[in-house]
């Protein structure tokens, strides 16, 4: 099912660490080309990459600062210029500026928080729809979260109002890409086990958890599945569709 991934062209997002680097490795495994983008972390996009390239596929690092507006569309044509097109682009780079209670909620921390996980999602696979476009097709796949569904909490609410706009997007760019065959579709991750939690100041996670119905921090690599499936031909014929990935959340 995962064979015609093979010399697919793939950028994958903030994928130097977490969610993005399980998601690069994964596809990566499977032959497809991939481009792993970073920001800060150039050591760690790197080991993804010697990961992919070790096994006989081929992986390229792309830097770039999402939370600037030109960023979206070098990154784009980096990665067309060294791969000659984008058949997937995995938009999985995110996270929470400030998170702190609404009542205390800075313009800055929410600007950047939506600039991040709904700004630069749409202007991306703007830049990759263009293209597509033009090459007959392909796939834009969303890293969307739980916090979509329930607001967030009081300290994370403008980040599950981000995370609620990208699943808007999904739905209406899907709507516009079916007649060049270009799907869309989300993956809503619940509670995944990665360092980001830590960096917030979250020391108890016990309690969040028990809330699970599986009664487990999800891996990133439960993830990592639900995208490969998406980007496989598995994925051909769904658009449009937010995927809930949280163990019963």
């Amino acid at each position: 099912m995962f064979e015609g991934l093979k010399g697919k062209r793939i950028l994958v997002t903030g994928a130097s660490s977490g969610i993005g680097a399980c998601i690069a490795d994964l596809l990566g495994s499977y032959g497809a080309f991939v481009g792993v983008h970073y920001r800060n972390d150039k050591k760690g996009a790197l080991g993804v990459v010697s990961k992919i390239n070790k096994r006989g596929g081929k992986a390229e690092a792309f830097q770039g600062d999402l939370l600037l507006s030109s960023v979206g569309a070098n990154l784009l044509k980096s990665f067309t210029d060294v791969f000659g097109g984008i058949d997937v682009l995995v938009n999985n780079a995110g996270g929470i500026y400030g998170p702190k209670h609404f009542l205390e909620l800075d313009e800055e921390s929410w600007d950047n928080t939506f600039t991040l996980n709904a700004k630069a999602p749409f202007f991306l696979a703007k830049e990759a729809f263009s293209v597509m476009k033009e090459q007959g097709g392909g796939k834009i796949i969303n890293i969307s979260s739980i916090s979509a569904k329930y607001g967030g909490s009081p300290q994370t609410l403008h980040y599950g109002a981000a995370k609620a706009a990208v699943d808007s997007i999904t739905v209406g760019l899907a709507r516009a890409g079916a007649q060049y065959n270009i799907l869309v579709n989300s993956v809503r991750g619940g509670f995944v086990d990665t360092p980001a939690h830590k960096k917030m100041g979250r020391v108890n996670l016990e309690d969040r958890i028990k809330l699970i119905p599986l009664k487990r921090a999800g891996q990133p690599i439960d993830i990592a599945r639900m995208v490969l499936f998406l980007a496989s031909e598995a994925g051909d014929y769904i658009t449009g569709e937010i995927f809930t990935v949280a163990g019963g959340d």
